[in-house]
């Protein structure tokens, strides 16, 4: 026979379980016309091998614009950093989202296309809070705790629109997650992935314009 602690524990897991089933089926990937094609020397991986045919990666103006079904990374194998680097990109959100979806940068990506993929990835979303996790193959771990909200960070406004710059910086041992030029999370860069690939992940359903990634050293 359960006791009452460990009764409670289960009812509570089986609450989550059944309400992250029930927002997967209410929200789910959708379809996205003219998907499936990455422009010359970008690549794209998605969540849990969902089909590319739902991502539309197209180069726009300054910088590159994306339209989602499933959650994805893009990177471009040149963009590397390894020691004392900033990685920096501007983001703009251009419709809301019928759950929280995040988008940023991610940085220390390696084997991205195989069973090893790891990388550090630092997203904000639409309601004004931000996240710093880490992808370890088919798995992640949080990094910042859950997600925490930031007066700096730009909400969308009521046509689901929003802009804001965001930085990562690698020196001294540490890494800093800034947006719009405020540092809201800080931590020991030992336990994170900070050597390899950079580039941007964006959750799913998003319609977002992603600035050119600045990478100084």
């Amino acid at each position: 026979m359960l006791r009452s602690g460990r009764f409670a524990t289960l009812v509570t897991l089986l609450a989550l379980c059944t309400t992250a089933v029930l927002a997967a089926q209410d929200d789910p990937d959708r379809a996205v016309a003219g998907g499936g094609a990455m422009p010359a020397g970008w690549h794209a991986r998605t969540d849990n091998n969902a089909p590319l045919a739902n991502v539309k990666f197209v180069i726009m103006g300054v910088g590159q614009h994306v339209t989602l079904g499933p959650a994805a990374i893009f990177w471009r194998d040149a963009d590397t950093a390894s020691a004392g680097y900033t990685v920096e990109a501007k983001f703009w959100q251009f419709e809301a989202t019928r759950h929280r979806e995040g988008y940023g940068l991610f940085i220390g990506g390696s084997d991205l296309a195989g069973a090893g993929q790891r990388y550090t990835y630092f997203i904000i979303a639409g309601n004004g809070q931000f996240l710093v996790k880490r992808r370890l193959g088919d798995s992640t771990a949080v990094v910042s705790g859950s997600w925490a909200a930031n007066p700096v960070i730009v909400k969308t406004d009521s046509a689901g629109k929003a802009e804001n710059t965001l930085t990562i910086r690698v020196a001294g041992g540490k890494a800093s997650f800034r947006v719009n030029g405020t540092e809201v999370y800080a931590t020991d860069a030992a336990g994170l992935d900070v050597k390899g690939i950079v580039g941007y992940r964006v959750n799913h359903n998003l319609n977002v314009h992603l600035g050119p990634i600045a990478i100084t050293r």
